[in-house]
């Protein structure tokens, strides 16, 4: 058994508890605190980071025919780093070599590296969130949870997900086959984790380690290599994080190989060269439907898992808690200005008002609620840019500009104050009714929101539910106080394949998605046809292969 594997053990059964029991457990503190990270650990981590600024990203032995580098921070600066680049048939060449040492390896070594691996990433937490904030535009406390603890609890579930797997076969066996008078038959078997190949993981530019460390810990596990492509916009966190999964791999007697960065120029991307190369046997991708549908179509025998668009919503009936309710939703409207694939685009609200806890309320009173909980959300402007942070894209403030002339405009988006040389655009509310348009069928990705007069709840309901079934949804949300109508909200969700919140009006909001508890996608519906984590996603990553002879006398 390995060191390594020995020293994580009590992290790995933790984690498969927690699995088994779906309540709140985590690995690693989402908190950015110094007194559990280390006093000088902030200022550590933002000095690694600017330390990289302007450099060379060397990663040790890896294959490089030259560099790029184009990375520009949504909040205006150069990054300025160069990347290692190679191409495909040097990458897959440099994979194929490596791969017969990895495979092996017996699953606990494996594992007992990605746990390390899961570790030291977590030490490098304030560096990773200065990476994420700077190529992603997410505001630094975002950056920091999602793109450190809580990417590396999304990584360390695939690993317990995929060791529950491998392990839920003997390595050997004695088989006794009675033969009546005769003697038995007796046999020992042995059987062996097999992996596919190569892995190609397809990061993207919003959410580089949280969408993209499940598939790479996930084939890593199961004694796969591992190709990363990140997005050229945001390569440096999955950078930072192929070099630690090199240099614990070194450490190990492994070939660091194992794990390569494929990093390419915007504009001379070689990410279809790499989906279509015969020798990828596994395909990781993140991002829009469009390139989604492409990647689906053109991977030949690869096995390939996707998270893709949809378009979210939420259903208005009634609420006992009002304000709580326009609260709430403010904050999921505004987090990261709606540049989560979890994050809501359509509010379904009765035409004639519904039932609340302040007496009746107007379709005109809800629009209004929610623009004026928005509006007090990011008056202050230093929590504004915290909560809204910066906007990936320079197209998604395009996509803003172009939706304004598609409804009629409750809140308007705005830029933020303090933030003059970032992209910024607080939430964009749109009134619509479903009778008169179709404008908010369509994923319009960022902060733009449409308010769409429906019938009733119900009517919002099917709505809702049937535009998932065609063009995808990750999420829902419902307000209601009635348990029949929301016993049959969920059903009806449930047949569309989309997770289900009820009520949210506290500190937690429909964007979020906790390792361990919650399913992230269900495979369900055309956002995606995988689910973070669930056996499904790493069991098709190996075989299991045996060999037999009869049983010594």
């Amino acid at each position: 058994m390995s060191a390594l594997f020995e020293r994580h053990r009590p992290t790995l059964e933790a984690a498969l508890k927690a699995a088994r029991e779906r309540g709140y457990w985590s690995a690693y503190p989402e908190i950015p605190s110094g007194k559990i990270y280390g006093e000088t650990a902030r200022d550590d981590g933002l000095a690694a980071y600017r330390a990289r600024l302007g450099q060379s990203f060397a990663l040790s032995g890896h294959p490089a025919d030259g560099d790029v580098g184009a990375e520009v921070s949504p909040y205006g600066s150069l990054l300025d780093i160069r990347y290692p680049s190679a191409s495909v048939d040097t990458l897959i060449e440099a994979s194929r070599t490596a791969g017969p040492q990895w495979a092996a390896a017996l699953p606990q070594d494996r594992v007992g590296i990605c746990l390390e691996i899961l570790a030291r990433l977590n030490r490098k937490s304030f560096e990773m969130a200065n990476a994420v904030m700077h190529t992603t535009g997410q505001g630094f406390a975002m950056a920091f949870q999602a793109g450190g603890p809580h990417a590396q609890d999304r990584g360390l579930e695939a690993v317990a997900y995929a060791f529950a797997e491998m392990d839920r076969t003997p390595a050997e066996a004695l088989w006794t086959k009675p033969q009546g008078k005769g003697q038995p038959i007796v046999m020992e078997k042995h059987w062996r984790v097999v992996p596919r190949g190569i892995s190609l993981v397809i990061g993207c530019n919003t959410f580089p380690t949280w969408n993209s460390y499940p598939g790479l810990f996930a084939s890593l596990a199961t004694g796969n290599t591992v190709i990363v492509k990140p997005h050229p916009a945001a390569v440096l966190p999955l950078a930072l994080t192929i070099e630690v999964a090199r240099q614990v791999l070194a450490e190990e007697g492994f070939s660091p190989d194992i794990v390569l960065l494929a990093a390419d120029a915007p504009g001379a991307e070689i990410t279809q060269a790499l989906v279509q190369h015969p020798s990828v046997a596994i395909v990781d991708y993140t991002g829009s439907s469009t390139f989604g549908s492409w990647v689906r179509g053109h991977a030949g025998s690869a096995q390939v898992y996707t998270e893709e668009a949809g378009v979210n919503c939420i259903v208005i009936g009634t609420t006992d808690n009002f304000a709580g309710m326009c609260t709430n939703i403010a904050f999921s409207l505004s987090l990261y200005s709606g540049q989560m694939c979890t994050a809501p685009q359509n509010i379904f609200v009765p035409r004639g008002g519904i039932a609340t806890n302040e007496g009746h309320k107007s379709f005109d009173d809800i629009a209004t609620g929610i623009a004026a909980a928005i509006d007090e959300l990011l008056a202050d402007p230093a929590r504004a840019a915290g909560i809204c942070g910066a906007i990936a894209n320079p197209a998604t403030l395009e996509r803003v500009q172009v939706a304004r002339s598609m409804g009629r405009i409750v809140r308007d988006s705005t830029a933020i104050e303090g933030l003059e040389s970032a992209r910024t655009a607080t939430p964009l509310l749109l009134a619509v009714d479903a009778d008169r348009t179709m404008v908010h069928e369509e994923e319009r990705f960022g902060p733009i929101v449409f308010l769409i007069a429906v019938a009733d709840a119900a009517d919002g309901c099917e709505r809702a539910a049937a535009l998932a079934e065609r063009t995808g949804a990750i999420t829902a949300s419902l307000y209601e106080t009635d348990e029949g109508k929301i016993a049959a909200a969920t059903d009806r969700f449930a047949i569309a394949g989309v997770n289900l919140s009820v009520n949210l009006t506290g500190g937690i909001y429909v964007n979020q998605s906790a390792a361990f508890s919650d399913f992230h996608v269900t495979g369900a519906n055309p956002a995606g046809n995988a689910s973070l984590t669930d056996a499904a996603f790493v069991a098709n990553r190996f075989r299991v292969v045996m060999w037999r002879r009869p049983a010594a006398a």
